[in-house]
């Protein structure tokens, strides 16, 4: 069943919860320091404030005891400044104020509510039917008309605010939850031959999209980068050294090793090594070919080498598609930063380019890398959707 979008909403003089995913890196004393997320739904609540939309916003900044877990104020008068309106703030989420706050908009203006997951029932998994009971969804529902999910980046979750509100409501998607669906949910029309890069540190996650799109038929290649090679390297025998070997161990990736070596023997050339890391050595960057491993004493490998990013470079320049999933080392360190800032450059230049969200998004920010095709606000629910699962709060609005 198709999914309805704004296309399909009458906007004027309707009263909108409006979902989306803000949840922001914060400064030391609570300010936004980076505004990536917020911007990413300025078409989605422009647009529907334009067509005379009473707008109730709802979202989520951190985690339950989390040092970012924060209120939204700083979030409300940055939107106000991308928007170019006043956005009202209010600091609760469905109280009798929270309502009347609602209830007092005029076409054309904005309020946001409080942090979600303020309340506890938030930060916990429910069936649409279940969700759609919680105080959260049961005390707003009365003051609201229709639901407009845009947060993409949390569509993975199955809590009150996104799976609950459609379950009592009619529901529609926002522009950023379109365009995602768009591009992620049709990876098969993309050009070929498609390559996937799969890095960064979360090594299982990663191993289900070297899997699953191996096993589907949607990778022709598979590029492998970060602690990701490190495993894969592991597997193929190679000696990394104490440092790497330990911190494969200490995460609880031993048993990955296992899975990378079966799927070394049963998609063989089709995934890529490296060439070449990079370690750290008298405090400078040093680049070791495969041949001269193990690395010193407490030496790490923390990056691809120059090597590696032009053999794999010849692979994805110019050709068919790329999606990049997962930095290529530990990119917040400018010692080892030129491997992905390099090959994600290069990325740039396939036919087609799509960036996976997350940690990958946060690279190309940090690098002020521009050229891509699709920048995906999700690092969860594009993982979940790379490897063919349903994220909750897209299939009820399917349903």
């Amino acid at each position: 069943m198709p999914i309805q979008t704004l296309d399909d909403l009458a906007v004027q003089g309707t009263t909108l919860g409006v979902r989306i995913d803000i949840n922001s890196p914060l400064t030391d004393d609570g300010g936004l320091a980076d505004d990536a997320r917020l911007r990413a739904h300025v078409d989605t609540l422009s647009e529907l404030l334009e067509r005379g939309g009473r707008v109730a916003v709802l979202a989520h900044q951190g985690r339950p005891g989390g040092d970012q877990f924060e209120g939204l104020g700083p979030h409300a008068e940055r939107l106000g400044e991308l928007l170019g309106a006043p956005v009202e703030y209010v600091d609760a989420t469905f109280s009798a104020d929270a309502r009347r706050a609602v209830e007092r908009l005029d076409d054309g203006q904005a309020v946001v509510l409080e942090n979600t997951r303020f309340y506890s029932e938030e930060y916990m998994e429910f069936s649409p039917e279940r969700a759609g009971a919680t105080q959260l969804v049961d005390r707003l529902v009365p003051v609201l008309d229709a639901y407009v999910n845009d947060a993409f980046a949390a569509a993975h979750r199955s809590q009150p605010s996104l799976v609950g509100f459609p379950a009592r409501l009619p529901g529609y998607a926002g522009r950023v939850m379109e365009r995602e669906l768009d591009v992620l949910g049709d990876i098969e029309g993309t050009p070929e031959p498609r390559t996937y890069v799969v890095g960064g540190a979360k090594v299982p996650d990663s191993m289900a999209v070297v899997e699953s799109v191996l096993e589907r038929g949607l990778a022709d290649t598979v590029l492998t980068t970060g602690v990701v090679a490190n495993v894969f390297l592991l597997a193929e025998g190679v000696d990394l050294g104490d440092a790497s070997a330990d911190f494969v161990y200490e995460q609880g990736y031993w048993d990955e090793i296992d899975r990378a070596a079966d799927l070394l023997v049963e998609y063989g050339e089709r995934i890529r090594l490296p060439e070449d890391v990079a370690v750290e050595r008298d405090g400078d960057r040093h680049e070791l070919a495969l041949a001269d491993l193990p690395p010193g004493d407490g030496e790490a490998a923390m990056d691809v080498g120059g090597a590696t990013v032009a053999a794999y470079g010849e692979v994805i320049s110019g050709r068919g598609t790329v999606i990049l999933n997962g930095p290529a080392g530990v990119f917040e360190d400018d010692t080892f930063a030129d491997g992905t800032r390099d090959l994600f450059t290069t990325a740039t230049e396939a036919e087609y380019s799509i960036v996976g969200g997350g940690d990958t998004a946060a690279a190309i920010r940090r690098f002020g890398i521009e050229g891509f095709d699709h920048v995906s606000t999700g690092g969860g629910a594009a993982l979940a959707m790379l490897t063919g699962d349903d994220l909750p709060a897209v299939e009820v609005l399917r349903d």
